[in-house]
């Protein structure tokens, strides 16, 4: 009987001309699935053509990772768009990378929004709809990522969408499993053993410890491993290691 699995994203692509955030060359070969910003809140058409090129290169599913248009912000204001708007700007998103992906020879295995509009469509149903109908207006091959328990996985599904629910090994979760607030205190985890044994209990066990130390239930098939935490790849090594000895296989969500 073959046992637990899981697949590990990260958010890449997030440089933009000649300013460079992220470990993606030691991150990518560390993961199954990759987020590639696609322009609005990080990246450029460079920026997302060579990272497209490398997980095509080490076997890594390719997503899309639309967020606002906030560089400035890095996509973690909330904007208050139309729904007509937003959904014009999400399939302007994964329109573009998937013109590159094609370029290079492969395709998108997902879609996961990025920063406030992730948080905002976990909540907000009317938000969640909107990402949920433009996905399903590109392609009803694409699968959803969302919170797990969230509003986004509850609009994908009754779009007729695949979805893959998300959990974060990195990042603090409140008592009623929302992600706790970059603006507080905690909020960001960097030591690589406690996002490991986090990660295994995650894909184990569904569940979380939240940072009042009650429990979280969750089912995830994806969990995430920020590329902008201290340390990212040291944190992939961990992880990796600590699923291995669990005996959880990793693969990308999208394939059996």
């Amino acid at each position: 009987m073959a046992g637990p699995r899981i697949d590990l994203n990260s958010d890449v692509g997030e440089s933009f001309g000649s300013w460079h955030l992220g470990h993606d060359e030691a991150l990518i070969p560390l993961v199954s699935s990759i987020n590639v910003a696609c322009g609005f809140h990080a990246g450029d058409p460079l920026v997302m053509a060579r990272t497209v090129g490398l997980a095509r290169r080490v076997g890594v599913a390719i997503g899309a990772h639309p967020g606002y248009p906030d560089l400035v912000g890095f996509g973690r204001r909330d904007l208050d768009m139309a729904p007509d708007e937003l959904e014009a700007a999400l399939l302007y998103q994964v329109g573009a990378l998937a013109a590159i992906a094609s370029a290079a020879d492969t395709e998108l295995q997902h879609v996961k929004p990025h920063g406030a509009l992730y948080n905002r469509a976990s909540v907000d149903p009317e938000v969640a709809r909107t990402i949920a109908r433009a996905v399903r207006g590109f392609s009803r091959e694409l699968v959803l990522v969302g919170l797990a328990g969230s509003a986004l996985l509850d609009a994908g599904r009754e779009a007729g969408l695949r979805v893959a629910a998300e959990a974060f090994a990195d990042r603090a979760y409140e008592p009623d499993g929302t992600l706790r607030s970059r603006r507080l205190p905690e909020a960001v985890l960097s030591d690589p053993q406690l996002v490991a044994r986090r990660a295994v209990a995650m894909a184990t066990e569904s569940r979380v410890e939240a940072i009042d130390g009650s429990i979280v239930e969750l089912h995830a098939d994806t969990i995430c491993l920020h590329g902008d935490t201290p340390g990212p790849a040291a944190i992939a090594h961990a992880v990796r290691a600590a699923l291995d000895a669990a005996g959880v296989r990793v693969q990308p969500f999208g394939r059996t």
